[in-house]
């Protein structure tokens, strides 16, 4: 049965994120309206870069409810937030990245167009990987505790200067159909659709730029990684030391040896190039084992 799941899920990823995608952007009538949804779930997270913004969006950004917290003028530290990452990292670690990111599925489709020189990733890939946890401290954390105005009330950095998804699935589709925005439309937005246009392309070229190199959710749920239910777990003995693993995974990491990378993003294709299959799910192979054990008593 662990087999199965593993196989099977892993199979019809792109099902998933399609799917997690619609269903979590299923306010039709905000993009028929050119409205921002304003019901009930909006007070809840949504695990990807789900954008606060976007017409059909039922739930909040985490990223954004982070921000929305430390940059407000009676700054109180959110239990809800803080217990979101936490238990959304401890159970799916960056599981979240590989199925259920809206923008992580937008570049995932972006890199199977048949088009520039495919690669995994950027010269200088090992240092670049850092940029992500500067992106989460400065424009996450420090400018919106610090950087306020008079009242007290500071920017969104991260949001309103660099989130791709937002200006994809929010900005975008509010615009085309409400006049009042088109009318405003100024430098900063001329500057997001740079920033958008810049990883659209990068992503034909390069694997995930964007999750590799700049996401501040990816970079927090990579710390979960080690520890969470989905992590993956190294059967050493039945491991030929083939590298196949390494060969297919396109965050090119080296499973063999760091099973549980903070970039890794749990799409299973190590798992499906794995040819003694000793590379397993911790969470499915614990329930393989006392199923086993079961048998034997």
């Amino acid at each position: 049965m662990a087999n199965f799941l593993k196989k099977t899920i892993f199979k019809i990823r792109l099902a998933i994120q399609i799917a997690f995608t619609a269903l979590s952007n299923g306010y039709v009538m905000g993009f028929l309206k050119g409205k921002i949804y304003q019901g009930p779930g909006k007070k809840l997270c949504l695990p990807g870069l789900n954008c606060y913004s976007c017409p059909g969006a039922l739930g909040s950004c985490p990223i954004g409810s982070l921000q929305a917290v430390l940059g407000s003028p009676k700054f109180q530290m959110s239990f809800y937030v803080v217990g979101f990452f936490l238990f959304t990292g401890a159970i799916l670690g960056r599981v979240v990245c590989g199925f259920l990111c809206p923008f992580g599925l937008v570049q995932d489709l972006l890199y199977k167009i048949p088009f520039f020189a495919k690669r995994k990733n950027m010269p200088g890939h090992k240092g670049l990987v850092w940029i992500k946890y500067v992106v989460l401290a400065l424009m996450v954390v420090i400018l919106p505790m610090f950087a306020v105005n008079a009242y007290g009330i500071s920017d969104p950095w991260f949001c309103k200067y660099l989130c791709p998804s937002g200006t994809l699935f929010g900005g975008i589709p509010l615009i085309a159909t409400n006049d009042g925005l088109q009318q405003a439309l100024g430098g900063l937005f001329i500057w997001k659709m740079s920033v958008l246009l810049v990883l659209l392309v990068w992503s034909l070229w390069v694997y995930r730029p964007f999750c590799k190199y700049l996401c501040p959710l990816g970079a927090i749920y990579g710390w979960f990684n080690p520890i969470a239910l989905s992590r993956f777990q190294m059967d050493k003995e039945a491991c030929i030391d083939c590298k196949k693993c390494k060969a297919a995974c396109p965050m090119d990491i080296p499973v063999y040896a760091k099973p549980n990378s903070a970039e890794c993003i749990k799409c299973g294709k190590c798992l499906q190039a794995c040819p003694t299959d000793c590379i397993e799910v911790a969470l499915w192979a614990k329930k393989k084992d006392e199923s086993r054990d079961s048998a034997e008593s």
